[in-house]
């Protein structure tokens, strides 16, 4: 007996020592076994944030503080009031118990009745603490009597330190380290895998990847088990899209029922809510996509074109405040492409930077922002305002409101020979169109002209809005021959525009001291929605480079890719980036 309690008071040690961050948590927890606060708190999270692990140090405090602990956990547990209350009623008599129940998710049936029935009996002192993935019901708040019992806790991920702390508990060499933190971000769970799997590898070093058996533990655990091959679907859609709406899910998965589809995903402890839609934690939606593509690449693309193909008539018909949502969900699937990922900065920022309308307030900060081009520039954009001040548009930080770029859609009929002796990026454009083929009856040509601020040219969320709304402005055009887009970085984008079926004017336009790229599309020879449904074929769903040309295959990953997918997703474990709106 001597030895069991030895052993024990060893491992009970060994984890306390390996348990690192949530000091928040813990003094809450203390703060309620002290009697100052609450009687029920509500700990909620994803798989493998470290529900558990905290619920074990809640369980020795209390043991320290000569309380009663009584744990139970609802894998093991019958979800009925009668099962619950035989192995919980011990709290009802004790006003010095503290009742832990893990995993509750899976006994979330037993919500209202523990609400109605079994909590409002706890004697005075006694504490119940709940954990599961997903968040309590809104009866307790519309309950004025729960305001001062009940205590709501959101777990999330290790911030940097505290990651680097658990790593460093666990005994991993220091050569290890850097790699598993890369891999695992502040995920708890991946963490000690990881730190598990690379420890008991003697051959690991500085390249040290994560097992195929790592991998899928994380995604068992992080999703859990799923109803039906049709929750399934609708999951990977989910990961797959921006926002997943219920019209979404209906195109993308017809013949499934997506009313009762949307309903499930909403209730997922991974899973927000929005005004457009909902969309799953960065880390579980990587995990998925780099799944689904690994494991059934053909599926993959079906569900992929289904999606494409709604999301392609949205940009074409939505109203014109909803364009730019539209836009940047049509290019969201492919943030996997290196070029993409490197134009497209918004996936990974929070919206900090917003468009709106021209105001006559904006005139001396945009002849500022154009200022820092040269005087050459700023006389440029007076020089449009005047004549076509509706077709201005504003890019100012959410934060301040201060304009960081503007931009002109500028739709030409025929050549001005004021407008070509005054912007020399309008005279190339029109003198590239007549070189190539004349306008016929009803024609016109448009030109992307913008004006930004240094620090934002190039990529930048500034950027990112200037092309989604230039993607809505050129499919949604009648009768537009030629359209010009302007960029201040034309040797770093070229590749990335090439890849949308741009092509550059070869001679370059000078503005003051500055030259400019123009890069061309011919709406003659691909009319929008054909250019829309070869959007469509961008990567990753381009055939891969290892496969013989004309082999037909879609992209899929191999096993290395896979990993760098999983690596990916993790080192994404913060907040999900909001993304732009139409003001």
């Amino acid at each position: 007996m001597g030895r069991r309690a030895a052993l024990g008071q060893r491992l009970r040690g060994v984890s306390a020592a390996a348990f690192v961050g949530r000091r928040q948590e813990l003094d809450t927890f203390d703060a309620a076994l002290r009697g100052d606060r609450f009687s029920v708190l509500f700990v909620h999270g994803p798989g493998g944030i470290g529900k558990s692990a905290l619920l074990r140090r809640f369980a020795e405090r209390a043991a320290d503080a000569g309380r009663t602990v009584i744990r139970l956990d609802g894998r093991v547990l019958s979800p009925t009031p009668e099962a619950f209350e035989a192995e919980a009623g011990a709290v009802l008599r004790d006003e010095r118990a503290v009742l832990l129940v893990d995993t509750f998710e899976q006994i979330q049936g037993l919500e209202g009745w523990l609400r109605e029935r079994f909590l409002p009996r706890l004697p005075v002192g006694a504490l119940v603490v709940l954990a599961g993935r997903t968040p309590p019901d809104l009866c307790w708040r519309a309950e004025p009597g729960w305001a001062g019992v009940l205590e709501v806790t959101r777990l999330g991920e290790l911030g940097p330190e505290e990651a680097r702390a658990l790593v460093e508990a666990r005994g991993l060499a220091a050569g290890l380290r850097e790699p598993l933190l890369s891999f695992a971000g502040g995920n708890p769970l991946a963490l000690s895998l990881g730190a598990a799997v690379a420890a008991a590898d003697e051959q690991a070093g500085s390249r040290w990847t994560p097992s195929q058996d790592v991998i899928l533990t994380l995604l068992d655990q992080l999703v859990g088990d799923l109803p039906s091959p049709a929750h399934r679907r609708a999951l990977d859609v989910c990961a797959h899209v921006h926002m997943t709406t219920e019209e979404l899910l209906r195109a993308a998965l017809p013949g499934d029922d997506a009313t009762a589809l949307f309903a499930w995903l909403r209730r997922l402890p991974f899973v927000e809510s929005s005004a457009m839609g909902l969309y799953p934690h960065d880390v579980v939606r990587e995990l998925l996509e780099a799944d689904l593509r690994w494991r059934a690449p053909d599926g993959y693309a079906r569900m992929h074109r289904r999606v494409h193909g709604h999301l392609s008539l949205k940009v074409r018909t939505v109203p014109d405040a909803e364009v730019l949502a539209a836009a940047a969900a049509l290019t969201f699937p492919h943030r996997g492409d290196p070029l993409s990922a490197r134009f497209f900065t918004s996936w990974r920022g929070h919206g900090e930077v917003q468009e709106g309308p021209f105001r006559d307030a904006d005139l001396d900060a945009l002849l500022q922002v154009a200022g820092t081009e040269g005087q050459e520039s700023a006389d440029c954009a007076l020089f449009w305002l005047r004549r076509r001040s509706a077709d201005f548009r504003v890019y100012r930080l959410t934060r301040t409101g201060e304009p960081v770029a503007f931009r002109a859609w500028l739709r030409l009929h025929a050549p001005d020979k004021d407008e070509l002796a005054t912007d020399p990026i309008i005279a190339a454009a029109w003198a590239h169109a007549r070189a190539t083929e004349p306008l016929r009856p009803g024609e016109h040509i448009a030109v992307s002209r913008p004006w930004v601020l240094p620090s934002y040219r190039g990529s930048s969320p500034a950027m990112d809005l200037i092309q989604w709304r230039g993607t809505g402005d050129r499919v949604r055009s009648q009768g537009l021959a030629w359209s010009y887009s302007v960029r201040h970085d034309p040797d770093d984008c070229r590749d990335f525009l090439r890849q949308y079926d741009f092509i550059e004017v070869p001679r370059r336009p000078r503005v003051g001291e500055i030259e400019f790229g123009l890069f061309a599309q011919d709406w003659r020879k691909m009319p929008a929605q054909v250019w829309l449904d070869r959007l469509s074929d961008l990567p990753p769903l381009a055939p891969h480079e290892t496969e013989a040309p004309g082999q037909g295959s879609l992209a899929v990953l191999n096993e290395e890719e896979f990993h760098a997918a999983v690596r990916k997703a993790l080192r994404r474990l913060s907040r999900p980036a909001s993304w732009p709106r139409a003001r």
